[in-house]
């Protein structure tokens, strides 16, 4: 039986291109390694945030091998990569679990075909999900995110038959839905089956009933700030948490507000200085300079928070470690 992710914070990465809607492996590079320092526990290439339907299989392939080549010539060798391969079919999704194999990544993270949408019963989406995990040569887990599913929201029953297949190892619930994380939380095993919450704003409350952690995009801006929170929960700093957890909230929600991928692109460019919001078409460009008074104050707090963590050189506690 396969292994899940350890606990912790996943960051699916967004994607940097240049103004030609080409690959920016610069841009690529420094985030990554941003996110390395940045102490995350894995990093998802071609999650929804790095716009996996946009990129060729070639472009899937190179996008992965730079993320584990990164890391390792940085000494990152422990950050795992979690590659996103869900695609419409069965049979292209195999293929890009083997591309995703080659390239480095360890987990593969499957989205639900959704194209087929009164297709898509319980039995089908059950028989796709095992289908591929019977011969992926890594281990899956279960992308739900109903908003780019043409409305397809998996419950926790069938979830929690999916976790049952020796090869699924876990799910991503960028529904959100702290309910269903708890029952699945409380019916499959935390060392066979491990159950990510998908938002930030709901980080704290996903810890407090014994998740395995989160895959939120904000993480692509204030990783460490993600962690700071981990690690005030795992030693007893309850009030820090929230005030964090507060934060976090806010930051979800004006990233969704302004534009979601390319509108976090376009902070980090402002923020941190490389890449830009470059996105591909028929995604829009985003602008940070639409921010309102309200909202500008709300970031500015939080990423002021994020600096502070870089610049006192905090290090996280290794609570992985002591719970594996």
């Amino acid at each position: 039986m396969s292994k899940p992710p350890p606990p912790g914070i996943y960051v699916p990465a967004v994607l940097f291109f240049d103004e030609n809607e080409e690959l920016d492996e610069e841009a690529i590079e420094k985030h990554v390694l941003r996110l390395a320092q940045g102490s995350v526990t894995g990093i998802l290439v071609q999650g929804s945030n790095g716009e996996a339907q946009h990129l060729s299989h070639d472009e899937r392939k190179r996008a992965i091998r730079l993320t584990r080549d990164t890391l390792d010539s940085h000494g990152f060798k422990h950050v795992l990569v979690i590659a996103g391969t869900g695609t419409q079919s069965a049979r292209e999704t195999k293929q890009l679990n083997i591309d995703a194999k080659e390239a480095g990544a360890s987990y593969a993270l499957v989205l639900t075909p959704s194209t087929w949408r009164p297709a898509m019963t319980k039995e089908v989406i059950l028989r796709f999900h095992r289908e591929v995990a019977d011969v992926s040569p890594i281990p899956t887990l279960v992308y739900n995110f109903p908003t780019v599913t043409a409305g397809l929201d998996l419950d926790s029953d069938t979830l929690a038959e999916l976790g049952e297949h020796p090869n699924i190892v876990g799910t991503k619930l960028s529904c959100g839905h702290l309910g269903k994380l708890t029952r699945l939380v409380t019916s499959l095993p935390a060392n066979s089956f491990a159950t990510f919450i998908g938002r930030s704003d709901s980080f704290l409350p996903a810890l407090a009933v014994s998740g395995a952690g989160g895959i939120m995009a904000l993480v692509n801006v204030v990783p460490r700030a993600h962690r700071a929170l981990l690690d005030a929960w795992h030693n007893g700093l309850t009030e820090d948490a929230r005030k964090i957890q507060g934060m976090l909230a806010h930051g979800d929600a004006i990233a969704s507000k302004y534009g979601g991928i390319s509108f976090i692109k376009a902070l980090i460019a402002h923020e941190f200085g490389y890449g830009g919001p470059t996105v591909r078409s028929p995604l829009a460009t985003a602008s940070i300079e639409k921010l309102s008074g309200a909202d500008k104050a709300l970031l500015k707090e939080l990423i002021v928070f994020e600096q502070s963590l870089s610049e006192s050189g905090h290090t996280p506690n290794e609570w992985v470690d002591a719970t594996a």
